[in-house]
């Protein structure tokens, strides 16, 4: 059951990190406004740069679980967390609201961080 519920959690945090990709390359401006922080009047390429960034790490966590195995898994996910908890002091600094950073973004980081324990019980 453990090696179940390991796999799923750390699949489905894969996909979201694809899915966030996606939208910042589909709809750069709104997935801007989900982060927490509004992006600028003028170009997107950071915000596309920043999906596929999202994206690539999400299809790498998937190769990942799908070939690899648990335990580098689980260290992809241990990485992984300083992502959102970068993200948490990003949207801070960057006059987001504390209920963003904090509801969103080191909360995600906090489920990595479980994901990782997870694989690495398995």
């Amino acid at each position: 059951m453990l090696s179940i519920t390991a796999y799923a959690l750390a699949t489905a945090l894969a996909l979201f990190v694809a899915f966030i990709g996606a939208r910042f390359l589909i709809s750069p401006r709104p997935a801007a406004a989900g982060y927490g922080v509004p992006s600028a009047e003028g170009g997107t390429a950071y915000l596309e740069i920043k999906g596929l960034r999202d994206l690539t790490f999400g299809v790498l966590g998937l190769a990942l679980i799908a070939f690899a195995g648990a335990h580098a898994a689980g260290w992809y996910m241990l990485v992984v967390a300083l992502a959102p908890l970068g993200d948490t002091l990003i949207v801070l600094r960057h006059g987001g609201t504390k209920a963003t950073a904090f509801g969103i973004h080191f909360a995600t980081a906090v489920v990595v961080l479980l994901s990782a324990a997870l694989l690495f019980a398995v």
